[in-house]
């Protein structure tokens, strides 16, 4: 005698697939670790980069009041909007279009502009924090 067929509830195989996707994940993640932004090597960048130019010294006292105050903006914003200056006007809503910006950030890689955020962070500004 054959014994009945017994379905596997649904929500078991998503389980097993959220399993196997959180697997892939850590071991992607083991084989990539994570960049400590170096905001020494953010100074060399920044130097190297010429972004006093535009930001003034100590990258708080813009030449012309078009450039934001960078000096003590929090990283992941800079980080960021790097990135999107990077990423150009292809996806009008990601990319950011200024053409200074665009040049200046082309030849960076994710983790320079990590780097470049870290010491930016670092810098005392005028930027106040509204709670």
């Amino acid at each position: 005698m054959n014994k009945p067929y017994t379905a596997v509830p649904s929500f078991a195989g998503a389980t097993f697939k959220a399993a196997r996707a959180a697997l892939a994940l850590a071991a992607v993640l083991a084989l990539h670790p994570a960049h400590a932004a170096d905001a020494s090597n953010g100074k060399v960048l920044a130097d190297s980069h010429n972004c006093a130019a535009c930001h003034g010294p100590g990258l708080n006292k813009p030449v012309s009041p078009e450039y934001p105050k960078l000096a003590g903006q929090h990283a992941d914003y800079i980080y960021w909007a790097l990135r999107q200056y990077q990423m150009g006007t292809g996806n009008p809503h990601l990319g950011r279009n200024n053409p200074i910006m665009q040049a200046q950030v082309q030849s960076l890689s994710q983790n320079d502009m990590k780097d470049l955020a870290a010491y930016i962070q670092s810098l005392k500004g005028d930027l106040v924090n509204k709670k």
